[in-house]
């Protein structure tokens, strides 16, 4: 059963009490919540921090790259004097000093879909910040086969893309739309991207993450929304589900 708010706590999140859909329940609820970040790198740096500012009761980030000179232009949690520590465990010594209630857990290795499957499972919903397909789909699977929700996001030149999954049985998956296409050919690295263009998108996955674990608004489930910098201009698209998908399909 969620804790109630102390009075310091009313005070730093007077803001979200102020509103009428966030009231004392719902910022009790988010307090008690659990969140995994998978990936520290731009993404993952504009969703952690909003989420700890808003008072998530435990974090955990994964992450098993060290930070590097190129990262500095996006991701913007990390200083110049921490080039080359490990992302995870320096973006939570940074989120620490942001909010003391947070417990924040950093993770500075790869996990394969063995360590996803006992780890995901203790938590309220999962933020997928990572790089590749392969990672996004073993996340995919055992978010499903555990029924943890799952917000995606991914930032590429000047095009961003998020969508969220509520991983219960007659609802599409990740899977069902990454069957649509292949591994990208093209990082960050070769192709570039924006420097904000992977804030906007990463702080839509913190809201997104928040709604779900609230109950306030009306989350992205099954929807995919795109956003295209050059214009500003964002385009929604309901994502059907695989009727052959080999992660959804059976439920």
């Amino acid at each position: 059963m969620p804790k109630e708010l102390t009075r310091e706590q009313i005070k730093r999140y007077s803001r979200h009490l102020q509103l009428p859909a966030m009231d004392f329940e719902r910022q009790e609820a988010l307090l008690a919540s659990r969140v995994l970040v998978i990936g520290m790198g731009g993404l993952g740096s504009a969703v952690a921090p909003y989420l700890v500012a808003s008072g998530v009761g435990a974090l955990t980030l994964v992450d098993d790259d060290n930070i590097e000179l190129s990262n500095l232009q996006r991701q913007v949690i990390y200083r110049e004097a921490d080039l080359g520590k490990p992302k995870a465990q320096q973006a939570a010594i940074s989120l620490g000093a942001l909010n003391r209630d947070v417990a924040i857990t950093a993770i500075t290795e790869r996990l394969d879909e063995s360590a996803l499957s006992a780890l995901i499972p203790g938590f309220s919903v999962v933020v997928d910040c990572c790089d590749n397909l392969v990672t996004r789909n073993a996340v995919n699977r055992v978010c499903f086969a555990s029924r943890v929700p799952l917000v995606s996001g991914s930032a590429i030149r000047m095009e961003g893309q998020i969508a969220s999954f509520s991983m219960q049985p007659g609802q599409p998956c990740y899977q069902c739309l990454s069957r649509l296409f292949g591994e990208q050919s093209l990082s960050c690295m070769e192709a570039g991207v924006l420097s904000p263009v992977v804030g906007v998108v990463g702080t839509m996955q913190a809201l997104e993450a928040i709604k779900i674990i609230t109950g306030i608004g009306k989350p992205l489930f099954g929807v995919m929304q795109l956003f295209d910098a050059q214009s500003g201009q964002w385009q929604q698209f309901t994502l059907p589900r695989d009727p052959n998908c080999p992660v959804c399909s059976a439920q």
